[in-house]
């Protein structure tokens, strides 16, 4: 786990406001999420459908936004779980198997994520041994477009 950073505090608070904007009539557990990419600031939350299989979290919905906004570098993200309890471990806080496999997709293993409450853990601390192809298309992507080097 990492210490805090500056931008850390506010990224949270965008995520803490999009979880208020959750959809979750049948799990009623709000969950938001915020990145900061080189275009900027992205949210989602977790958006529920009676077939349960259906729902998306909170951090897909971020992470997809930002991509579909043409982000091509995911620095920082944040997640939140409003009715998350004082006393609840914090690992149920944590983004789930699904997110932690998207999240390798689009961060860089050494890009940080601020869980609310639980702490702040680089990617590759997430999800080690992650299941990737040898070839990561987004990561490269952005080593096209800033013509620096994909990190390890």
């Amino acid at each position: 786990m990492l210490s805090t950073t500056q931008t850390e505090p506010t990224l949270l608070e965008a995520a803490r406001n999009a979880a208020r904007r959750a959809y979750c009539p049948y799990s009623d557990f709000p969950v938001g999420a915020a990145v900061d990419t080189d275009l900027g600031r992205f949210n989602g939350c977790n958006i529920e459908n009676a077939s349960y299989g259906l729902a998306v979290c909170a951090e897909r919905v971020a992470l997809f936004t930002a991509v579909a906004a043409g982000a091509t570098r995911i620095d920082h993200l944040a997640v939140s779980c409003l009715k998350a309890g004082d006393t609840d471990p914090p690992g149920s806080r944590m983004p789930c198997g699904a997110c932690r496999q998207v999240i390798t997709e689009f961060m860089s293993p050494d890009a940080t994520v601020t869980v609310d409450g639980a702490g702040v853990w680089r990617v590759a601390d997430l999800l080690p041994q992650a299941f990737q192809l040898e070839s990561k298309p987004f990561l490269d992507r952005a080593v096209e477009l800033s013509g620096s080097a994909r990190p390890a």
